[in-house]
């Protein structure tokens, strides 16, 4: 039995989120530039969006581009974002006739204008689609969000929109890039590096996290097969105990409208 026929599709997890590491070590193994490794990241993009739309999976965040990567060399920088203007152009008519609906999340400030544009254009030209939603993570980081959130809401108490005791739970979770998308129920990075690198950190408080060696540039459907059958053979408690879990339901994520 292949690891895709001992997948249960009806216990896929509703949100899968990557952090994509790797291309760089990848390129060097290679006797490459870290750009070479970037550029042949792109096909594991598209192998793993691809597999995600075909299972069924509601929401796929990839970790793309980090608020510390803009202190990387100027070269490279300047090559990821060449190659990311590339990417969207070509990839809107793949994304459109395979019903995929692209997100970002992230300081879109700090992208050259030329991205911005073809980011926009592309959310633009997808946005109707009812599939699989891709979210891309550029300029991201979470303490950026985090302090931008914080920030959001203390303007609005000091200018009178709200009372200080209003602030909640639900209503801060409303200050955050990812307001309108559930939490992830998976978290998985490769590489081998075994830390969340400032990623999603109130959104992955509940999450499966699942780590791997493989480098990006070799990541595939089997691994991301492999990964969701760890997850599904795992007891998620939510605090509980295993036979509070066998009683009641587990508790479901109200956001996510698209």
């Amino acid at each position: 039995m292949s690891l895709l026929e001992k997948i249960d599709l009806q216990r896929l997890p509703r949100h899968i989120a990557i952090i994509m590491d790797g291309n760089g070590r990848w390129a060097k193994e290679q006797g490459q530039d870290r750009l070479f490794g970037h550029f042949h990241g792109v096909e594991s993009v598209r192998n793993i969006v691809e597999g995600c739309a075909e299972l069924g999976v509601s929401y796929l965040t990839l970790y793309a581009f980090s608020t510390e990567n803009w202190d990387r060399p100027a070269y490279e920088v300047n090559g990821l974002m060449e190659l990311l203007i590339d990417t969207i152009r070509k990839e809107v008519d793949t994304l459109n006739r395979n019903n995929i609906r692209l997100h970002m999340i992230g300081d879109m400030q700090m992208l050259p204008e030329s991205a911005q544009r073809e980011l926009q254009e592309a959310m633009d030209l997808t946005g109707s689609n009812t599939g699989l939603n891709l979210i891309m993570a550029l300029s991201y980081s979470s303490r950026w969000e985090i302090v931008r959130a914080a920030r959001l809401i203390a303007q609005d108490v000091a200018e009178g929109r709200l009372q200080p005791e209003a602030v909640t739970q639900s209503l801060w979770e409303s200050y955050l890039c990812t307001r309108s998308f559930p939490d992830p129920e998976l978290m998985i990075r490769t590489s081998g590096e075994y830390r969340i690198s400032n990623f999603l950190l109130y959104q992955l408080a509940y999450a499966e996290l699942h780590f791997t060696e493989t480098r990006w540039p070799d990541f595939r459907k089997e691994n991301l097969y492999n990964a969701i059958l760890d997850f599904q053979n795992r007891e998620r408690r939510f605090g509980k105990t295993s036979e509070q879990i066998s009683e009641v339901p587990s508790p479901v994520d109200s956001k996510g409208s698209f």
